[in-house]
């Protein structure tokens, strides 16, 4: 895709009217837009590819947002934004749980969908963007950075391998992970966190900082059982230790 191509955006959403106002604001400000009123529908657009990032709204007639996500995320890690009727916090951790870039509720303003989306799609291509799975030969041909702690690096292929093995993270995970792993003996707090690895910190929870350190734990512990190289300091925040 050359610099002059507009990048596309797909839209979930079963309100006609709704979609309709995303339509337009993202194309005043040069993007181009494909709707989807179904997540079947959805889904084969998907698959026939070319999107840089997805709106998606979370209560579609045929299918749950969330699920259409995690469907998603088996093959891709193209960026996402939840839109929903429902403010519950619980909903917005489950959704950038599962590997969402950005949530917002309903009603909402349609410019702010858009700075929200270019945001996201000047972090994505501010260099080349990666394989959305890393290859494993590529990753073995590279020439990685070694970190400390068990840890190793792929900066080219934007993967991290933990006591040899490579994690399949998320594209939050990663950079939280790559964070940590980068200054081993710093304690960082949930803020610093938040500054440095997510999209629009001012309009995400500290808790998600907790959910992301969860499942990478999680992660972690599947390499190796015993093991727990992430440090909670309660009342700061956290930082890494090598393994046992």
């Amino acid at each position: 895709m050359t610099d002059s191509t507009p990048r596309r955006i797909l839209i979930v959403e079963d309100e006609q009217a709704i979609a309709d106002t995303l339509v337009y604001a993202l194309g005043t400000d040069g993007l181009a837009t494909e709707h989807c009123l179904l997540g079947r529908d959805a889904l084969a657009a998907l698959r026939r590819g070319g999107f840089d990032l997805m709106v998606l709204d979370v209560g579609l007639p045929d299918m749950n947002g969330f699920d259409l996500c995690r469907e998603l995320r088996r093959e891709s890690e193209l960026p996402v934004i939840f839109l929903t009727a429902r403010s519950d916090e619980i909903d917005r951790i489950v959704g950038l749980e599962i590997g969402a870039d950005d949530y917002v509720v309903k009603p909402f303003s349609p410019r702010e969908v858009s700075a929200r989306v270019r945001t996201i799609l000047r972090r994505v291509h501010r260099a080349p963007a990666p394989d959305p799975l890393p290859d494993p030969k590529q990753a073995a041909t590279s020439s990685p950075g070694t970190a400390p702690l068990g840890f190793q690096i792929d900066d080219e292929a934007k993967c991290i391998r933990y006591l040899g093995q490579t994690l399949v993270l998320t594209r939050y995970e990663y950079l939280l992970l790559k964070t940590l792993v980068d200054s081993p003996r710093r304690v960082f707090s949930r803020e610093q966190l938040m500054q440095r690895v997510w999209t629009a910190p001012d309009h995400s929870l500290e808790r998600t900082v907790d959910t992301h350190i969860k499942t990478l734990r999680a992660k972690l512990k599947a390499v190796q059982p015993e093991s727990d190289p992430i440090v909670t300091h309660r009342g700061v925040g956290y930082g890494l230790r090598g393994p046992r």
